[in-house]
């Protein structure tokens, strides 16, 4: 396994997403609601170390 470079920078909201190539996507962050525009997935953080995820191709 290689060491692999990622960057995260946050604007309130919004979240910008690097690797050692550049940007890769973009998020979107409101409490425990998120969306990423790579997968496509909405995520919700649950209790603990939890969280529930809907694909775009279950939608």
């Amino acid at each position: 396994m290689g060491v692999v470079f990622r960057k995260r920078q946050k604007i309130g909201p919004l979240i910008l997403n690097f690797t050692e190539n550049g940007f890769s996507s973009w998020s979107f962050k409101i409490g425990r609601w998120s969306w990423n525009s790579r997968t496509r997935a909405h995520r919700v953080d649950l209790p603990g170390p939890l969280s529930w995820k809907q694909d775009k191709s279950r939608s």
